[in-house]
């Protein structure tokens, strides 16, 4: 869409407000509500905002603001909030694109590729929790009768929140986002809805747009939409699986795909260097795909109630291995760390990172895992040379620390997450939980 076709769009639907919209260093939605005859100042100097105000934009109180202009290829309506139209912006200091801004980093790695004739396309996957509040302020899925042990794929538990649903696809489509299936996930409460692959920026801004529409139209209806990775101790997590593939620029085709592939996994040779690289800084990817304290209790080594946590906990990769953290359906790469949690522009460049780092240095993968890795010992898991993901926040930041091909990547936005995710840590681990008191308290 150009400026033309954005104006008639805001025209023709008597738009009043165009929010341009920008993500903090943690990927929560930010905006200003723009009166639309002043579209056309997002695009031009854009929209100001008090850098300090942000999380991880690196602005200081006596900085300069931070300008959020807006890219009109990404104009919509928000259909949940009529009247209102959102633009996704990128942020500029002083003129220029600020590299503290996670769309701008992600669009370096992406004009990278660009530059060797690329694109990197990701189908995004993301889970969530539908949830309330009882009578006790105790948080709990929002149908009472969804309390199955092995609640995934129930007809019931789907059927019982249609409205809900029917009312967040209806939005999706509406802005040409196309959802194609709905499910109900392993988790009471949880479900998933899957819409079509996208180049990476374009997936990005949608997941953005998912996650506004998810949370809003559930806050509407009285209820609590969570991307939190891990609402229920002893229950599935909340992931957002990336899909990923890389194609030829201006033209069709998929470079990750090798029909006569020799290990029968469809893939290229560039698809196994990728993969490669991917795994080799899988511990400090997971800072980025799995950033919260919260992420770890998804990332685990051992099962749910309902069988498996189906989150991966191993550096290593298979067929249609699940309990991998890349996953391979044919042709393309499943990365199953990233979570609810995660910046999708950062989590995305250092995923591009990590793979560009396999393909230049033409590293390989090793031989696929066709086997269900959550019944290995550590001592068979050593054997096979699987490594164990980060188990915590503070082991992936200083993986990530370590990393200086992912933290180059991305910028001087690396030390500013480091430095706010450290402090998270710090304030986590000084933190007295419920359990501390009830099993200390009287104890000694």
């Amino acid at each position: 869409m150009n400026v033309e076709e954005a104006k008639k769009l805001l025209q023709d639907n008597q738009v009043k407000f165009v929010l341009a919209q920008f993500v903090d260093i943690h990927g929560a939605a930010k905006a200003k509500a723009v009166p639309a005859d002043h579209f056309e100042d997002i695009l031009g100097a854009g929209a100001g905002f008090a850098g300090f105000a942000v999380w991880g934009l690196g602005i200081e109180p006596h900085g300069p603001d931070f300008m959020a202009v807006g890219d009109p290829s990404t104009v919509s309506l928000v259909p949940w909030q009529p009247g209102f139209a959102r633009i996704a912006c990128d942020g500029h200091v002083l003129g220029q694109p600020w590299e503290y801004d996670s769309r701008v980093t992600l669009k370096k790695q992406i004009k990278r590729l660009a530059d060797k004739g690329m694109v990197f396309y990701t189908g995004l996957e993301p889970e969530f929790s539908l949830l309330k509040r009882d009578d006790k302020g105790k948080i709990v899925p929002c149908d009472a009768t969804d309390s199955l042990a092995k609640p995934c794929y129930d007809y019931k538990g789907l059927s019982r929140v249609r409205a809900y649903l029917e009312r967040l696809v209806d939005s999706m489509k509406a802005v040409n986002i196309d959802v194609y299936q709905i499910d109900h996930e392993d988790a009471n409460g949880q479900f998933e809805i899957n819409y079509t692959y996208a180049d990476c920026l374009t997936s990005c801004d949608s997941y953005v747009f998912f996650k506004m529409a998810a949370a809003e139209i559930a806050n509407d209806m009285g209820l609590i939409c969570s991307f939190m990775p891990k609402p229920f101790a002893n229950r599935p997590g909340n992931g957002m699986h990336m899909h990923m593939s890389i194609g030829p620029q201006g033209g069709k085709g998929n470079l990750f795909e090798d029909k006569n592939d020799p290990r029968g996994l469809g893939l290229s040779k560039m698809a196994y260097q990728f993969l490669a690289g991917v795994l080799k800084h899988g511990p400090a990817l997971a800072a980025l795909c799995a950033p919260t304290v919260n992420s770890y209790k998804r990332l685990v080594v051992g099962r749910s109630l309902t069988g498996a946590t189906w989150a991966p906990a191993y550096i290593s990769y298979g067929d249609n291995n699940r309990s991998s953290m890349v996953r391979i359906p044919g042709g393309r790469l499943e990365l199953r760390l990233p979570d609810g949690g995660c910046n999708p522009y950062l989590a995305t460049a250092a995923v591009i990172a990590a793979g560009m780092d396999g393909i230049d240095n033409d590293l390989d993968p090793g031989e696929p895992q066709n086997i269900n890795l959550y019944d290995l010992s550590p001592e068979e898991l050593k054997a096979k040379g699987i490594g164990i993901l980060p188990q915590n926040l503070h082991e992936a930041l200083l993986a990530l620390e370590q990393d200086e091909v992912i933290k180059q990547a991305l910028g001087p936005v690396a030390d500013e997450f480091l430095k706010l995710k450290h402090m998270e840590w710090v304030e986590y681990m000084r933190h007295v939980s419920d359990w501390e008191i009830e099993s200390y308290l009287e104890f000694f």
